[in-house]
């Protein structure tokens, strides 16, 4: 008899715990046999991807910048390489052209944002009203002083 309640209270807090962390208990999932890469390769789609060009050679700028759609939005995703010179007023802009002169005209730019870091992985939404068939490069830009650091084509 001692044996049946054990049993049995062994079977029903295993069911409670599956339950209340949402685990299958008699089957895997269908993800369990899939590597982290697989699962990311699902879930990111690539657009577009290019290496950064230095523009002015005082702001040397290096990694690579991908146009990604993620969970239905549309970012530009900085490798980890990336790199570039300290400023003030650094600023992530889509330009028209495929290269970005060192200095820009207002009318030829839409700002994304300020730069989160001069080094390392970042990650920067494109609005979806923005049309990228119409915006040829990314900028890292200088607004202080309407500087180019670099750019890389879309």
């Amino acid at each position: 008899m001692k044996l049946h309640r054990f049993t049995a209270f062994g079977l029903s807090s295993s069911l409670l715990l599956a339950s209340a962390l949402s685990l299958p208990l008699f089957s895997s999932p269908v993800w369990a046999n899939q590597t982290e890469g697989q699962l990311m390769a699902q879930a990111v789609s690539v657009l577009s991807s290019s290496n950064f060009i230095t523009v002015e050679q005082d702001h040397q700028t290096t990694g690579q910048v991908r146009v990604i759609r993620l969970n239905g939005k549309r970012y530009l995703d900085f490798d980890s390489e990336f790199t570039t010179a300290q400023g003030p007023d650094v600023q992530i802009i889509l330009y028209r052209g495929k290269t970005v002169p060192l200095n820009v005209s207002e009318d030829d730019y839409i700002t994304l944002g300020k730069l989160k870091s001069f080094k390392g992985s970042q990650r920067y939404e494109i609005p979806d009203n923005i049309d990228l068939d119409n915006l040829k490069s990314v900028g890292i830009w200088c607004r202080k002083f309407n500087v180019t650091f670099a750019y890389a084509s879309l």
